[in-house]
């Protein structure tokens, strides 16, 4: 594997830089040229909801080493991106088809320069997007690399539509835009214990704090219940018969049984109706952030996308 990175800066030939979309906002990106300049295609990699590619510096870099041309976005909303909400802190959507849109404008860009085969990539809600973005044939990737995605929360009390349901009830009570639920007594602050939530790795976690506290524009606390009911609308979206039909890609799913935040029986059954669909499953060894997990854990996980790309790079 290559050599590691210092995860508290951005590499040498790495190029930060904006897109604009075409109602003008200004999104984040980061591009590495592939290693040696012999680029085997192009992947393009979103994280999940309140994440920045910050924290996928290390994972981002193994790909550019291995000799993809690589990129990386913040979604609109968040991390160094603007927020939508009334606050520096909320995450809020108006809805998961303008992220979908987003990314169908970038990608036909994007493309154009990126040499083929061409992957995209996703971790957490990011990955929900850029499955619905070509269960839609908005984009039409070689390949999907999906970690953990979000196609269902892990602690559902009912049914989906019971819950969907209540979230409609609580958006509709006032601002679709404020807090869902509390998650420290300082907006943006961290609650304890949250490692629990994403990883075993401690040295990977402190890496995002120091992110946060380095760039202060990237610390996102909870999301709306404008976000939460439209996260409901789209999971479900995913979730109907039919939906990924027209996902015939091959796909690598990364998943682990014991995450805390997405559920892994939603994952397993969206993975049994995918057509071309390989499952990497761990244990209790990992969370949800299984690309920042410790290296035993990462190892295997990116042992198995280096695989995936090289069957992708050889059709």
């Amino acid at each position: 594997m290559p050599a590691a990175i210092d995860r508290r800066a951005i590499p040498a030939d790495a190029a930060e830089s904006r897109w604009s979309a075409p109602d003008g906002h200004a999104i984040r990106r980061i591009d590495w040229p592939a290693a040696n300049g012999l680029a085997k295609g192009s992947l393009l990699f979103f994280p999940g909801r309140g994440d920045s590619y910050e924290k996928y510096l290390e994972t981002l870099d193994h790909w550019a080493q291995g000799g993809w041309r690589v990129t990386a976005m913040d979604w609109r909303g968040q991390a160094g991106s603007g927020r939508l909400g009334t606050d520096p802190v909320t995450g809020h959507i108006d809805d998961f088809a303008t992220w979908v849109s987003d990314l169908a404008v970038f990608w036909a860009q994007w493309i154009k320069d990126a040499p083929g085969p061409h992957v995209l990539a996703g971790h957490s809600m990011g990955g929900h997007l850029v499955l619905r973005a070509a269960a839609e044939g908005r984009v039409a990737p070689d390949g999907l690399l999906l970690c953990a995605p979000m196609m269902g929360f892990r602690d559902s009390y009912a049914p989906a539509p019971l819950m969907h349901l209540a979230a409609k009830l609580m958006a509709a009570l006032g601002d679709r835009r404020r807090l869902a639920w509390k998650w420290s007594e300082k907006p943006g602050e961290v609650p304890a214990d949250r490692n629990l939530l994403l990883t075993h790795d401690g040295d990977r976690y402190a890496d995002e704090l120091w992110w946060r506290a380095a760039r202060p524009e990237l610390a996102m606390g909870p999301g709306s219940w404008g976000w939460v009911e439209r996260a409901y609308a789209s999971m479900r979206l995913l979730d109907s018969e039919h939906a990924l039909d027209a996902v015939t890609m091959p796909v690598l799913i990364l998943a682990a049984r014991h995450d805390q935040l997405v559920s892994y029986k939603a994952i397993d059954r969206a993975g049994d109706r995918l057509r071309n669909c390989e499952m990497l499953r761990f244990g209790p060894e990992a969370f949800h952030e299984i690309l920042r997990e410790e290296d035993a854990v990462r190892d295997r996980a990116l042992e198995a996308c280096d695989r995936f790309l090289a069957g992708i790079a050889a059709d």
